[in-house]
């Protein structure tokens, strides 16, 4: 048990850590544009982004039912239990991981949306 708390506690400190990454990440092409505008249009278009629910809770929970099953069919409940452990950590970075492409994509959809050019 202690083991799967672990797993999840790691997994969110790994969905923390990534949130605060490369916000923005948007490339566009400047000709024309009024960048105090677009740094306005920015933060409005990232606030809209983060409507896109967390998957990594989800991700973490599949992830340790995964990890748990295979660990007792292969294993003992020692196994079992690291089993949990390592899929909730593999299943909540894939989640989060998920969620902030999910954000991302919405953020360059609603900046193409106010007219900028998108370039990648």
């Amino acid at each position: 048990m202690k083991n799967i708390l672990f797993a999840l506690l790691a997994a969110s400190i790994l969905v923390t850590a990534g949130c605060g990454a490369r916000r923005g990440g948007v490339v566009i092409d400047p000709t024309g544009v009024d960048m105090g505008m677009y740094h306005q249009d920015l933060a409005e278009c990232q606030e809209i982004a983060k409507q896109v629910p967390g998957q990594a809770v989800g991700g973490a929970v599949g992830g340790a039912l995964v990890g748990g099953a295979v660990g007792g069919i292969v294993g003992n409940s020692t196994t079992a239990q690291k089993g949990a452990g390592a899929g909730a950590v593999v299943g909540g970075a894939r989640g989060a991981r998920a969620a902030r492409q999910e954000r991302q994509l919405v953020v360059k959809n609603c900046l193409r949306n106010r007219g900028y050019a998108v370039l990648n």
